[in-house]
C-alpha cells in the first residue's frame, strides 16, 4: 500500500512551498511568481490576454476513469487552448485548487505533476494561486496569461462574407472516447470483475483524456503570414463555435459534411455506438481545435497545410449556420452546446 500524507500534517503554508519548490520560472516577462502577495508581469509593449476556467468533481470530470495526472495537464491544456484561440501565447498560469480530505499530499503531488508537464511543454509559468479546503470534493480553478502586439490579437468577430472556414486536426474523438470511458464504467459497476476492454482506442481515449492545444497552428499560421479573420477553440463542438462567430461576426456559415475531418477509429466507435460520425463532429466537443476563417486571397497560402481542412465559407445570411450534406441537400444547423448549469454531464 502507497505511503499516504495527510494535508493536515503539511498545512497550507507547507503546500504552498512544496509547490513553489517545484515550481521554474521561464519567461521573462515574469518579475515575479510565487511568494508574494501577488505575481508581477511585464508585457512590454504588448496586450495582455486573460481567461480564467472552473473545473469541478462531478460534472467535468469523473475520477473513476480519469487519473489526476491528466486532470493536472488537461486542465491546464484547456486554458492554453483559450489563448491561443485568440493568437495570442500563454505565458503565465495562477492555480487555485479547493480539495476535500479524500485527497492525500500524494493525491495533490499527481495533480500537480500534470498542470507542471503542460506549463513545460508549452512554456508557461505558474506563478501563483490558492488552497482551500472543499466539502465537495476538488474542484480546479485556472487563470491563464498571455501577450500578443495589438494588430495580431484576433476576436471572433472579423469574420467577413466570403472568407473560408477552417479547422485544424480532426473532430470528435473526444466525445467517442467519452462514451468509451462511460461505457466501461458502467459495465464496471454492474460486474467488478470485468476488465475494460479499451483495445484499439488508444487514439479517442488520449483526445479525452490528454488532449493538446494547438500552439503548432498558431506558430504554423504565422510562418505563412496568415492572419485569420476570426477564430475559436472547438470545446463544446463544431456547431456551437460556429454560432458564437457568426453570431459575433454578424454573418452566416455553410460547412460541407464530406470535409468535416474525422479520424477512422472516431467513425468505427460511432458506428458500434450506432451514431453518425458526423454527429460526434458536430455536437461533441472538447476536442479543443482551433476553428478559424481566413481570407479568400489566403487560399493559395493554406490549402497544401495538410494540419488544417477548408470545410466551408461565410455567408450574409446573418447567424445562420448550414450543413450541405453529401447528396447536395441544406441542413439548418442548430447549436446543441452543453450549459454546465442545466446538465450533469461529463462533456464540456
Amino acid at each position: 500500500m502507497e505511503d499516504r500524507t495527510e494535508l493536515s500534517e503539511l498545512g497550507e503554508f507547507g503546500l504552498i512551498k512544496k509547490i513553489e519548490e517545484a515550481v521554474k520560472i521561464t519567461n521573462k516577462s515574469t518579475l515575479k511568481g510565487i511568494g508574494d502577495d501577488a505575481a508581477v508581469l511585464d508585457g512590454g509593449n504588448q496586450k495582455m490576454v486573460v481567461s480564467t476556467d472552473m473545473l469541478n468533481e462531478g460534472v467535468h470530470f469523473d475520477l473513476s476513469y480519469v487519473p489526476l495526472k491528466h486532470l493536472g495537464y488537461k486542465a491546464a491544456i484547456v486554458n492554453f487552448s483559450d489563448i491561443l484561440a485568440m493568437n495570442a501565447y500563454p505565458s503565465q498560469m495562477l492555480v487555485s485548487i479547493g480539495l476535500s480530505n479524500r485527497f492525500s499530499l500524494e493525491a495533490v503531488d499527481e495533480i500537480y505533476d500534470g498542470l507542471l508537464k503542460a506549463c513545460d511543454l508549452y512554456n508557461v509559468d505558474l506563478v501563483g494561486g490558492d488552497t482551500t479546503s472543499n466539502l465537495g470534493g476538488l474542484t480546479i480553478s485556472i487563470t491563464i496569461i498571455g501577450f500578443q502586439n495589438e494588430e495580431k490579437i484576433v476576436y471572433r468577430n472579423g469574420a467577413k462574407e466570403g472568407d473560408l472556414i477552417c479547422v485544424s486536426g480532426d473532430l470528435g474523438g473526444a466525445y467517442m472516447g467519452l462514451q468509451v470511458l462511460e461505457r466501461e464504467k458502467q459495465i464496471f459497476k454492474e460486474n467488478p470483475k470485468v476488465q475494460p476492454d479499451l483495445e484499439n482506442d488508444d487514439y479517442i481515449l488520449e483526445r479525452q483524456l490528454k488532449p493538446e492545444a494547438r500552439k503548432d497552428v498558431i506558430q504554423k499560421l504565422e510562418q505563412l503570414e496568415i492572419l485569420p479573420t476570426s477564430m475559436i477553440d472547438i470545446s463544446d463542438g463544431l456547431v456551437s463555435e460556429l454560432f458564437h462567430i457568426a453570431t459575433q461576426s454578424k454573418v452566416g456559415c455553410t460547412i460541407y459534411s464530406d470535409k468535416i475531418p474525422i479520424d477512422p477509429q472516431t467513425s468505427n466507435r460511432a458506428d458500434e455506438f450506432n451514431m453518425p460520425p458526423e454527429t460526434a463532429a458536430l455536437n461533441g466537443g472538447e476536442d479543443y481545435e482551433l476553428l478559424f476563417t481566413v481570407k479568400q486571397s489566403d487560399f493559395e497560402k493554406i490549402k497544401n497545410y495538410k494540419g488544417v481542412s477548408i470545410i466551408g465559407h461565410i455567408t450574409d445570411e446573418v447567424e445562420s449556420v448550414k450543413m450541405v450534406t453529401n447528396a447536395g441537400s441544406i441542413i439548418n444547423l442548430n447549436a446543441q452546446g452543453w450549459d454546465a448549469f442545466f446538465k450533469n454531464n461529463n462533456n464540456q
